[in-house]
């Protein structure tokens, strides 16, 4: 563990659309921790990276000599090593709140699904289940404005990239994913809001997202050309 002075020298490697490194990105700026930022292309990965990523995915967190892989191991490592604390001190908390983590992973990979799926049946198949994670999610926040109430935490910096494809999704139609769910709605805009959060992306980061959903070859991106042209 480095001492006050000993300062790692952080470079997050990274691609600019991938949510798991928008966790990491804010868990630096939320811990004001200094970092570079070194953007691949997934589609073309140059060799250092494939020498680097056992899993050859991003995000990496470089520092002395040293590379570690995995966005929540990366969250709880920068939080260990940092003033303070984004996990509850409580141990079962703490396991709750690591659970959600993965949780929210789950809903990631349900959104991947709905971006992905190839017609109508697959759509809402994906929908429906992307809309039964954010009803347990609801369920079970606490008053806000975060998951667990006044304090910032990693569940927030794991929640806040995926609100951002429902930015996305309601440009292209009303799918009725946040409908009547008005504590998950104030925890969006909560995390909108929050400074980390704003700058784990580029400016041009919702016309890269755009791009990336309409090249997709999908039911959704079908459903685009319309909303485009509106």
């Amino acid at each position: 563990m480095p001492t006050p002075d000993a300062k790692p020298d952080f470079e997050l490697v990274s691609h600019r659309l991938c949510p798991y490194v928008q966790r990491a990105a804010i868990v630096l700026a939320e811990k004001d921790v200094p970092f570079r930022r070194t953007i691949i292309d997934l589609a073309d990965r140059p060799d250092w990276f494939r020498k680097l990523s056992p899993l050859g995915k991003v995000p990496l967190l470089m520092t002395d000599d040293e590379v570690l892989f995995e966005s929540a191991v990366i969250a709880e490592y920068l939080d260990e090593i940092t003033p303070g604390r984004m996990l509850p001190a409580d141990p079962l908390a703490r396991a709750r709140h690591r659970a959600t983590v993965e949780f929210v992973s789950a809903l990631l990979s349900d959104i991947a699904g709905f971006y992905s799926a190839k017609d109508t049946a697959a759509l809402e198949e994906q929908r429906a289940k992307i809309r039964s994670k954010l009803e347990w999610l609801e369920d079970h926040l606490g008053d806000g404005p975060f998951f667990a109430g006044q304090a910032f935490g990693l569940v927030d910096a794991a929640m806040a990239p995926a609100f951002r494809y429902f930015d996305a999704f309601v440009r292209i139609a009303e799918f009725g994913f946040m409908d009547g769910l008005t504590r998950l709605g104030g925890w969006q805009a909560a995390l909108a809001g929050r400074p980390s959060v704003l700058g784990a992306v580029a400016p041009d980061y919702p016309n890269w997202l755009w791009d990336f959903l309409r090249a997709r070859g999908s039911e959704l991106a079908r459903r685009m050309e319309p909303a485009a042209a509106a």
